[in-house]
């Protein structure tokens, strides 16, 4: 296996000089914590360590009740379960993780900048460049450091820069490995991906991490390229997929003024072998982490080399978006008379989507925004979704005093709670379990006339037109 070329034209030696048997990994966050817990599941002679400054977090991850940990993820629970205590930790003790390592990656969070050159679209890497300069701090052995965070292209310079400027003689190799998962599928994603991509310009460095993924990945599946087309590949990889979503969600807008409907007009385009029937499910909008700060990243470094219609284009994806939730809120309001004011509304799923406790620019956020706007009072139920954190992600939007939204919006455990009385529902999580409650029971127990807005197209709107409610679906 190792006497083959790689994708960069590279040849594999048949021994690797650069021998990894300690792993760190600077983040337990959505990314970090579930992608080393799959490594260490998958390659039991290596030490895994996840380190986090969070204390709080640290701890849910080394809670003996898997059930319990930070981050909601299907099968996660099970391979953590699998591998802590043998070869994977959790930890805050980051300065000995560093020392330790033979390969670092870095899988801190990069949000978008909310200040200075590049506000509200470049990627703030101030948490990456602390990770650098403490790695260089710190470290008295040759390091291979791994970009696991979503970057902007060329960021690796930064980090070399950095890196090669300690002065104490150890030698760092850099390497792209971003993360194609998708949360809700992202331990099925880690155990099957459709590839895994490794950027870098040392061969024997590129050849130590995929011998890590080759212990359970097909060697064919792990695509080796240069640092830049790595790095950008992830931020075009979710551009395309968002504009797909945008695309689809542009058309539902047209099929509601036309009599068309936009299931029947994906399903008819989706046939098309050239373009395919994913990620063309009409909605109130895309969310999470990755969409839109990768496609505002991907604006602002069209911008910065003054590719502007570029960037317009590119730009035009989260315009869509924005709009879609818009839309959604007003529809609302004007079904409801053109009012919403002192109305109950239930919120069924405040998450960005299923299989996930993951709020992170989710459609619930910001419709319930405009709603309050207009002095609704919403009751939210979330499966998976906590009460602080649905106050935290209204406070952070700074649109009215915490005081107000906690008057005005509710968080409650139980669904048919939140379901009881009120005047109209909104569906914008497409979890499952909704599609099973008992919505005879629900009508009875709801104010006249009882509305449905389905944002994820989820439940079967005729039965519910027959069972009475006023039902109004994206794209019908």
């Amino acid at each position: 296996m190792w006497g083959k070329k790689c994708e960069t034209g590279l040849t594999h030696k048949k021994k690797i000089p650069m021998e990894v048997k300690k792993i760190a990994c600077i983040g337990a966050g959505y990314v970090g914590g579930p992608t080393m817990s799959v490594i260490a599941q998958k390659n039991p002679d290596l030490q895994v360590t996840v380190v986090d400054l969070n204390a709080e977090r640290i701890a849910a991850w080394n809670n003996q009740d898997v059930s319990k940990l930070p981050i909601y993820e299907p099968g996660l629970g099970a391979v953590v379960e699998e591998a802590r205590g043998r070869n994977l930790f959790f930890s805050t003790d980051v300065e000995r993780a560093i020392v330790e390592a033979d390969m670092i990656f870095i899988s801190v969070n990069t949000p978008t900048k909310t200040y200075g050159k590049g506000k509200g679209q470049a990627a703030d890497l101030k948490f990456i460049e602390l990770c650098a300069r403490q790695i260089a701090a710190i470290s008295t052995t040759d390091k291979i450091v791994v970009e696991k965070s979503t970057l902007p292209v060329r960021t690796a310079e930064t980090l070399k820069s950095i890196l090669d400027n300690t002065g104490n003689g150890v030698n760092f190799h850099i390497l792209s490995n971003p993360e194609f998962l998708a949360e809700g599928t992202a331990i099925a994603d880690l155990h099957a991906p459709d590839r895994v991509l490794i950027g870098g310009e040392n061969t024997e460095a590129i050849n130590a991490l995929v011998q890590v993924y080759a212990s359970w990945v097909p060697r064919e599946r792990i695509l080796t390229t240069n640092l830049w087309s790595s790095e950008l590949s992830k931020l075009v990889a979710n551009a395309f997929l968002a504009q797909r979503v945008s695309s689809i969600n542009a058309i539902s807008e047209l099929c509601e003024v036309t009599g068309a409907n936009v299931d029947e007009v994906a399903h008819a385009i989706g046939q098309d072998s050239r373009i395919g029937s994913k990620f063309l499910k009409a909605s109130v909008g895309f969310g999470g982490s990755c969409f839109q700060k990768d496609i505002l990243n991907l604006v602002y470094i069209a911008r910065s080399y003054h590719l502007h219609k570029v960037a317009d284009y590119w730009e035009q994806v989260v315009l869509l978006n924005d709009h879609q939730k818009t839309r959604f809120a007003e529809k609302i309001i004007n079904t409801m008379y053109n009012t919403v004011n002192g109305k109950q509304i239930a919120f069924l799923g405040w998450a960005f989507k299923k299989d996930t406790n993951d709020t992170r620019e989710s459609a619930a956020i910001y419709v319930a925004d405009h709603l309050l706007d207009e002095q609704a009072n919403i009751i939210v139920y979330d499966p998976q979704v906590t009460a602080e954190q649905i106050y935290k992600d209204l406070d952070g939007l700074g649109s009215r005093p915490p005081a107000q939204n906690r008057a005005l919006l509710t968080v409650v455990s139980d669904p048919y709670q939140a379901l009881s009385g009120v005047h109209a529902v909104a569906v914008l999580t497409e979890w499952d379990e909704f599609k099973t409650y008992d919505w005879s029971l629900i009508k009875q127990n709801m104010k006249r006339p009882a509305f449905v807005f389905d944002g994820r197209k989820l439940l079967h709107g005729a039965t519910l037109q027959t069972l009475g409610f006023t039902y109004y679906a994206i794209g019908e």
